[in-house]
């Protein structure tokens, strides 16, 4: 596989790696000081293992697989949002959205998200989900905790997913709070996957060799070349909303606990990504962008390609 490590990456604008990429990694992190500094405080808050579940009995005697994940109200990383001028202020990180948004952008989403470690995974859940393409957990979390996203791995997806009917006019910002390494659950990403345009969730992938997948949507196929974004604290990158990525479960002890932002353009605004979607070959939107979910938002599919990386 090729590894990228999110502090070093080549000279290149903003614009320019998405049009050929679908993802940009910025040269410059933000603050690790501040970025140990939040995570400190952000596991402070709670006891990160086990403790985070319900028991079975319980899940299965009312089981909700819909409304469990962070909202306004709800959401953990709105007390401490007067502690993330760090990433939101930085200069590379607001020329960089400038560059793809334009002027005036605007936060959609921010959140906490947590790739829970498999020494915390209760034996019955691992049993449960395993080989689903979608491991969110938040259905099995205590309602306390729902104020995060917790993961055990996801399969390579377009954010575009959680977004039935809307084009694909926002960009997903990822900043590691902490040094991530293989075992980490880091995020794999299909470079130059967004080219073909919102596709419907599972994703049509088979391997080409060690570094590359083929991706086909619809009647169009490409080569894709696999990389794996390692970092140190303070390590940021951003993507397309139509970009393949996912991650694997954390192999390790320790939960990989980092900041994922959803930034969309100002009505009216313009700047580089009309020029990167006008260059894709496939649609920008879809009123249905997932069939893995039965009426109850269950998993009904069990299939996994990122597990394959």
């Amino acid at each position: 596989m090729i590894s990228a490590d999110l502090s070093g990456t080549e000279d290149s604008t903003v614009v320019d790696d998405f049009i050929a990429r679908g993802v940009h990694r910025f040269l410059e992190p933000v603050d690790p000081q501040a970025c140990a500094a939040l995570l400190a405080d952000l596991k402070a808050d709670r006891a990160w293992g086990g403790d985070l579940f319900l028991e079975e009995a319980a899940f299965d005697a009312d089981p909700q697989y819909r409304g469990v994940n962070p909202r306004p109200g709800r959401n953990l990383l709105e007390r401490f949002a007067d502690r993330l001028g760090f990433v939101e202020q930085a200069p590379q990180i607001v020329a960089g959205l400038t560059a793809v948004l334009g002027p005036g952008y605007r936060i959609l989403d921010r959140k906490v998200v947590c790739g829970v470690p498999d020494s915390a995974m209760p034996a019955w859940l691992k049993a449960r989900i395993a080989g689903n393409p979608v491991n969110n957990l938040g259905p099995y979390v205590q309602p306390l905790y729902c104020d995060v996203t917790y993961f055990y791995g996801i399969d390579f997806h377009q954010d575009l997913i959680d977004f039935k009917g809307r084009e694909a006019d926002f960009l997903t910002l990822y900043v590691y709070l902490s040094r991530v390494g293989p075992d980490d659950a880091p995020l794999y990403l299909l470079e130059g996957s967004h080219r073909l345009g919102a596709a419907v969730f599972p994703h049509d992938l088979g391997r080409r060799d060690a570094d590359h997948w083929r991706y086909r949507s619809g009647d169009r196929e490409m080569d894709c070349r696999q990389v794996l974004l390692l970092g140190e604290a303070g390590s940021v990158s951003m993507w397309h909303a139509c970009t393949l990525h996912g991650t694997q479960p954390d192999a390790t002890d320790q939960e990989r606990i980092s900041l994922r932002y959803l930034f969309e353009r100002a009505p009216g605004a313009r700047g580089g990504l009309d020029r990167i979607n006008a260059g894709l070959l496939g649609p920008l939107r879809l009123d249905d962008t997932r069939i893995d979910l039965d009426a109850e938002g269950a998993a009904r599919i069990k299939a996994n390609s990122v597990n394959q990386a």
